[in-house]
């Protein structure tokens, strides 16, 4: 069999007018492009799994829908905390404790710029996870910015990196650190929120029962003072009546007098009335008064004969 790999018999089967022989390059030249196309298969999957490289020293910084107040407060109980999220020692550990908060750190320059900083720091911290080629003890230091945007907007900005004591070497962060400690910082602000949306709603309700209480005050004054003003009005009738009454009652004065059939002296008397005895003035002439009797006997009585209720 011809080494079909040499460059003599391809050129010769190239010029090659018969098509059987054709036929049979073909073939063999397939056959030994096998072993190359095995390896583009091969070596594609394994080049599509190789690991994106993974970035250090993004700074991270986002926009938070809350005043100024509201972040600076959530920044504030994060600092204090005394942990700081996405990074660890040890593989049991969920984060690193015993970090405290400093009102400055030499591995950050100054802050000139607007705004509030804050700082948050762990030293002695051995290699912490998600630093760069970190194989030493050291401190991490975490700067928190918050800076206002508008009224109900914060831009919060975090930096998080982790010097050698030894070497004094500094390790950028790849993020998790800044991104862990932004997601507490959103929870704070998110739990204010919750705060002053329940506050509000118990204003809200709070207002709402003073004006049930006021308006059942109101009631009970209208209603205490329209019976003050029935039983005023029952008191001034009652009164009325009893002025009036005085006023058509009167009584026989001694020595007694006697009951006329009519408004004349020499009318015939209808009966003999004792002094004291009540009658009720009924009509009123010049000289004479109409009466009736308490056993309700009618007759006239002259003025000067009767005295009004003692």
């Amino acid at each position: 069999m011809r080494n079909i790999g040499t460059r003599t018999e391809i050129l010769d089967l190239i010029g090659d007018t018969n098509g059987n022989q054709r036929a049979r390059f073909s073939r063999k030249f397939a056959i030994a492009m096998l072993p190359v196309f095995w390896l583009a298969i091969v070596v594609v999957p394994l080049h599509s799994r190789e690991h994106k490289k993974e970035q250090y020293g993004l700074s991270f910084s986002t926009e938070i829908e809350a005043p100024e107040s509201e972040v600076l407060q959530a920044v504030q109980a994060v600092v204090d905390d005394g942990i700081i999220k996405g990074s660890f020692e040890y593989n049991k550990d969920k984060y690193i404790e015993k970090a405290n908060s400093v009102s400055s750190s030499s591995l950050f320059p100054e802050w000139k710029d607007p705004g509030t900083a804050f700082y948050k720091v762990r030293t002695k911290v051995l290699a912490p996870a998600n630093f760069k080629e970190t194989g030493d003890e050291g401190t991490l230091a975490v700067r928190y910015v918050v800076q206002t945007r508008d009224a109900n907007r914060t831009t919060l900005r975090i930096d998080a990196v982790f010097a050698e004591d030894f070497r004094r070497i500094v390790h950028e962060s790849n993020g998790s650190v800044e991104s862990a400690e932004y997601k507490d910082i959103q929870d704070q602000v998110d739990a204010l929120e919750l705060q002053k949306s329940q506050a509000k709603q118990g204003e809200k309700q709070r207002q709402e029962e003073l004006a049930r209480q006021a308006l059942q005050r109101k009631n009970e004054e209208d209603e205490a003072l329209a019976l003050a003003t029935a039983q005023t009005s029952e008191q001034s009738l009652e009164k009325h009546v009893q002025e009036l009454r005085r006023q058509a009652e009167r009584v026989i004065k001694a020595p007694g007098a006697q009951l006329k059939s009519a408004p004349f002296h020499t009318a015939s008397n209808l009966k003999s009335l004792d002094t004291g005895t009540e009658v009720v003035i009924i009509v009123a002439t010049a000289y004479w008064f109409g009466v009736e009797t308490e056993d309700g006997q009618h007759g006239w009585i002259r003025h000067d004969q009767l005295e009004p209720l003692p």
